[in-house]
This record gives C-alpha cells, sequence and structure tokens, in this order.
C-alpha cells in the first residue's frame, strides 16, 4: 500500500535518529579500535577487544548478565500479566490501584537503588528488622554473595513491572468483550477464559514486554551499581559494569570495545528471539 503523505516528511525523524543513533553506533565502533582520550587517538586495531576478553571479570560479568535478564524479563511477564489481569478485572479503585503499580516506573533509578540499600541493609534495614519480628534471621541481602545479583534482580522487578502491566493492561483491554461475553454463555470459568482466551489474544503484548524486559536486563548497570558496584568482589558484575569499572581506570579505548560487544551481545539474543516470538505469533 502507498503512504499517502509525501517522502520528505520522514526527513525530521530520519535526521533525529541518524544524529542520536547511526553516528553514535559508527562512531563507538571506529573508537573501539583506538586508544583514545578527548583530545586525540590512535589506532590500535583489534588489540582492545583482546584485552577486553582477557578480563577476569569478564567470564563472571556475562553469566551473572544472562541471569539477570532471564530472572527479570521472566518475572516481569508473570507477575505483570497478572497484575493486569486483575486490574482489568471488576475491582474497586480499580483507577488508584494502576497507578499505585505504575508509580515505582516514574521515580528516579538511582533513588530506588539508594533507597534498598538502605532497606536491606543487614544489620540496621528494615526488611531485616520486620524478618526479626517473627523469629527469621534476614540474610545479607547486598553483603553475601549468593543474595547480592539476586536482590538487585528484584528491586529492578519491583520498579519496572509497572510498565510490563501497563502493556498487559491495553492488550488485555484490546481483545472484544464478545469473546468472553460467549465463554460465559458457555459456562466457562474464569481460568478457562483466561487460559483459552485472555492469554493467546494478549500475545503481542507478551512478546512486546519479553524483549522490552530482557533488553533492559542485559545491558542493566545504574540499579547495580547504585546497589552494590558489582560487589561483594565480582560476584554481582555485569558486562555493563567491567565496562564502566575499565573507563573509571581511564581505558576509554577498552571500554568502549566493551560497550560494542556489549552492543554485538544484546543484538544476537534479542533479534533472534524477537523473530522467533513474531513467527510463531503469525502462525497462531
Amino acid at each position: 500500500m502507498k503512504s499517502p503523505y509525501p517522502r520528505w516528511f520522514y526527513l525530521p525523524a530520519a535526521l533525529v535518529y541518524a544524529v542520536l543513533f547511526v553516528v553514535p553506533t559508527f562512531a563507538s565502533f571506529y573508537f573501539s579500535l583506538t586508544r583514545w582520550t578527548i583530545f586525540e587517538s590512535h589506532f590500535i586495531g583489534l588489540d582492545n577487544f583482546v584485552t577486553f576478553f582477557q578480563e577476569p571479570a569478564l567470564v563472571k560479568g556475562f553469566v551473572n548478565t544472562l541471569i539477570y535478564g532471564v530472572v527479570t524479563s521472566g518475572l516481569k511477564v508473570v507477575i505483570g500479566l497478572g497484575l493486569a489481569v486483575l486490574l482489568t478485572g471488576r475491582i474497586a479503585a480499580r483507577g488508584y490501584l494502576r497507578s499505585v503499580v505504575f508509580f515505582p516506573v516514574l521515580v528516579s533509578t538511582i533513588g530506588v537503588g539508594l533507597t534498598f540499600t538502605v532497606l536491606m541493609n543487614p544489620e540496621r534495614g528494615l526488611i531485616n528488622q520486620a524478618l526479626g519480628t517473627v523469629g527469621v534471621d534476614g540474610p545479607g541481602w547486598l553483603t553475601d554473595p549468593a543474595y547480592a545479583l539476586l536482590s538487585v534482580a528484584l528491586v529492578d522487578v519491583w520498579k519496572g513491572v509497572g510498565l510490563a502491566t501497563l502493556i498487559f493492561i491495553a492488550g488485555i483491554v484490546s481483545i472484544p468483550q464478545e469473546y468472553f461475553e460467549a465463554a460465559r454463555t458457555d459456562g466457562a470459568s474464569a481460568w478457562d477464559m483466561f487460559r483459552n482466551i485472555t492469554l493467546p489474544l494478549a500475545r503481542p503484548a507478551t512478546v512486546t514486554v519479553v524483549i522490552l524486559s530482557l533488553i533492559g536486563g542485559l545491558r542493566s548497570f545504574d540499579l547495580i551499581w547504585a546497589m552494590t558496584r558489582g560487589g561483594p568482589g565480582f560476584t554481582s558484575d555485569v558486562v555493563a559494569s567491567v565496562i564502566y569499572k575499565q573507563y573509571q581506570a581511564g581505558f576509554a579505548g577498552l571500554s568502549t570495545a566493551g560497550n560494542v560487544v556489549l552492543f554485538v551481545i544484546v543484538t544476537a539474543i534479542v533479534l533472534p528471539l524477537s523473530r522467533f516470538l513474531n513467527r510463531k505469533e503469525v502462525e497462531l
């Protein structure tokens, strides 16, 4: 179908896209092959990439990135869908509850990280104090290597599940009500309607939430850095925090190469997954 708009209508958006995305992307690819400062650069080929892949914390960072991405995206899909079903039902104060669920999305990520760092303090934190009142010894949420990464992931879910819920709500309310009325007439239970109507017809929203949440999880840095700085030790380091530590040490070219690697990793994971999910949607 031919577009009703002249092609030059697309020029402003194309210009913004080129300036804010295309040019910086290609510049990053170039500077990843150099040893550079703000004033000069020297071409060194693939040396930055060789050094980056020799980074001792990199393997741990790769594993943690995958765990963090899968855990956060999976929980956002499950919890977001459950909340969306609840908040599209006939409940009191539905609009207010939607606002409450979405509110954490609007709060500064660094602010959330600092707040939960205090709440999760193993000795003076409110969470462990609350657990202590019922006789439970709370763990070192951010100081125990076994809990640090997952603790940050749960905070990430708390902050981001509101957006997933909003997307699911949009998907559910777009389903024609006639389907639900016909199902009720046939005596279908609430579970039957969810499994046979809501779940399949809200699939586009599910795909959107999966892709956006996974991209956010794989690229996550600010919350992790605010809460643990990759610690204790390197146990909660992700690829982005490894890159930032290299930049802090003054290795600008090396950190740029790491960003290129992260870009390739996210693309290599998300692009095939997106095609697979969208293909399944077409088949349905």
